[in-house]
């Protein structure tokens, strides 16, 4: 059997594992998807193999994560036992995205989605290399929150990825490719981020380079206080340091008063420094800016059941099946129902 085909048939046995899952994909477009996710390689300079992902977005040409090329002078693109050299890239240091050009590759292009389109709570698939195995791998999840960014969303999601997934797609249950998976937060709960698909946009107006390996800081890399506010966020909640993370979100509501998360984010710290009344204050504002929130409404649900508020919980719980009746069972455990709330 030919090696492409060695690889089809690997990737057809992970998707007939795969559609058993709750998040199963229709097999063509799954398959779609599987099949423009690639690998990244090159020698760095103690003779080890450094590697990452890429999705392949256009005739020859393969969108990664800048900082997969920063080990390499040599990178070349691989998909199971094909390989193909890298003859330029157009680098977007500050985002973090690179477009890397090479030539006789067959894969067909990712179809292309938005990021701006996504809700809480939606079901989204990781797909890359992660830990370098020669196929993808999939990991499902939700839409957790995204952050507005240079016109687009910055996607935090549970759709988990690891080393030498840098660079991979994260693709909705059509198959559309939304985000590329960039970084996390160390830990074990830790955060996953991706980066707006429709910073591509962009990306394709910088000029070719030859040049590896590629030099810059991304925007998350830079020193904690430097960061966007929403990535500050992320250490003093993983760290239960809620007096930092009200600090921040305070903050954030000052500089952004009309953005829904940060006025969430408030919420969160106050409700876990037993201030209830602000936390309900600031929940109340972030489901004014942007009535689709479900986490402020559980959370506000939350607090309408520590007052016996049944008629408040119940409220809440109606308002929760309208935007996203998958969330109930969570809006149960959270407020202490057993299998609906009356």
């Amino acid at each position: 059997m030919k090696p492409l085909l060695k690889y089809i048939s690997f990737v057809a046995l992970s998707i007939f594992f795969y559609t058993g899952n709750a998040w199963a994909l229709k097999q063509d477009q799954l398959m779609g998807s599987f099949l423009s996710v690639v690998m990244i390689r090159g020698y760095n300079e103690a003779g080890g193999l450094a590697f990452g992902s890429g999705v392949v977005v256009s005739e020859n040409q393969v969108i990664t994560n800048c900082h997969v090329l920063r080990r390499t002078k040599q990178p070349w693109v691989s998909q199971g036992e094909e390989t193909y050299s890298v003859t330029s890239v157009k680098a977007d240091r500050w985002h973090d995205l690179c477009l890397v050009t090479t030539f006789g590759m067959p894969n067909k292009p990712a179809i292309l989605g938005k990021s701006t389109d996504l809700k809480k709570g939606q079901e989204v698939i990781a797909i890359g290399h992660s830990n370098g195995v020669p196929a993808p791998l999939t990991s499902a999840g939700n839409v957790k929150s995204t952050y507005d960014l240079d016109q687009g969303k910055i996607i935090l999601s549970s759709a988990q990825f690891r080393m030498g997934a840098s660079g991979s797609g994260l693709f909705d249950t059509e198959g559309r490719l939304v985000g590329i998976n960039t970084f996390k937060t160390s830990g074990r709960n830790s955060f996953y981020y991706a980066l707006p698909i429709e910073w591509l946009n962009s990306l394709k107006n910088k000029p070719a380079e030859t040049n590896f390996p590629i030099t810059g800081v991304a925007l998350w890399e830079e020193e904690e206080d430097k960061k966007p506010l929403f990535l500050q966020v992320a250490i003093p909640t993983l760290k239960e340091d809620w007096k930092k993370l009200l600090n921040v979100s305070s903050e954030w509501t000052k500089k952004e008063s009309n953005n829904a998360e940060a006025w969430f984010e408030l919420g969160y710290a106050n409700e876990h420094l037993n201030d209830l009344n602000a936390a309900e204050k600031a929940y109340r504002q972030s489901i004014k800016l942007d009535d689709q929130n479900t986490d402020a409404l559980m959370h506000l649900g939350f607090i309408a059941k520590s007052k016996d508020d049944k008629k408040e919980v119940k409220l809440i719980q109606d308002q929760i099946t309208k935007i996203n009746p998958e969330l109930l069972e969570d809006y149960y455990k959270l407020v202490g129902c057993s299998k609906t709330c009356e």
